[in-house]
């Protein structure tokens, strides 16, 4: 009995923000990689002379990323195109939840047509008190995303619905982006969405436990949290301000991929 082969992609373009920028998957060179470059590297070892483009940039949201790079990953023509976006909208205190639908089906009608696969993402949530805020609606987003999948064939990576992912062990101290073991994770659930062979079938998998930190501990951790990355993040909504002003794309061309570049 004959099996469908996975079909042979040569490029990729990756659309979004900070979570397919890779932050925190930081390299010793200061730069980060992430899980769109894991997956990259892949598929280029799968398929001599595979182009990779990288528009993300950290903090956008749904409507800077339908202005700034949209248009720009059409344009390159690529087989596979990866889009995440509107979390950063859902994390505003105040978010208008038609407009974030409205503009995603702008970025699909959009994308879908100009690739041979789309991939769309249910993003991963943390344990804690903040995804339960933002809860209802990230799974709002998440129906949008799910309905556009149906509509226009795209292929949905459901991050949200793996066990392992909520794990706060995988989650940075920023505590709103991934670790390196998260971002791998995630590499391999696209990975395998695309119709490749799993290097690691347990990816959903938690890991295994282990004793929780002290009453101390966490509340050292809460306070470095604090005073580390949620005050300047209040500081910057109340001016108007995004960590992402002025930074380029990662990887604003679609040329050959070379692993850290």
């Amino acid at each position: 009995m004959q099996t469908n082969p996975t079909p042979p992609y040569s490029s990729l373009v990756a659309v979004g923000d900070s979570f397919t920028e890779g932050m925190s998957d930081l390299l010793p060179d200061g730069s980060y990689r992430g899980w769109a470059d894991l997956l990259a590297g892949r598929m280029a070892a799968a398929t001599p002379g595979f182009r990779y483009a990288n528009l993300a940039v950290r903090g956008k949201l749904i409507g800077q990323i339908v202005d700034e790079q949209v248009d720009v990953a059409a344009a390159m023509g690529a087989d596979v195109i990866t889009l995440v976006g509107g979390l950063n909208d859902t994390l505003r205190p105040k978010c208008d939840m038609v407009r974030v639908r409205d503009l995603l089906t702008e970025a699909v009608e959009r994308l879908a047509p100009a690739c041979k696969q789309l991939v769309l993402m249910r993003s991963p949530g943390r344990q804690g008190p903040v995804l339960e805020r933002f809860r209802p609606r990230m799974e709002e987003l998440f129906v949008v995303v799910d309905e556009l999948a149906e509509r226009h064939g795209a292929l949905v990576v459901d991050l949200y619905g793996a066990p392992s992912l909520s794990d706060p062990r995988l989650w940075d101290v920023d505590r709103l982006h991934l670790t390196p073991e998260g971002h791998r994770r995630v590499a391999e659930a696209v990975w395998q969405t695309l119709g490749h062979k799993a290097e690691d079938a347990e990816w959903r998998t938690p890991m295994p436990a282990t004793p929780p930190p002290g009453w101390r501990a966490r509340r050292a951790a809460d306070a470095r949290f604090a005073r580390q990355h949620l005050l300047p993040w209040i500081g910057r909504r109340l001016t108007g301000r995004s960590s992402g002003d002025g930074l380029p794309a990662k990887r604003p061309e679609l040329l050959p991929y070379e692993e850290h570049s």
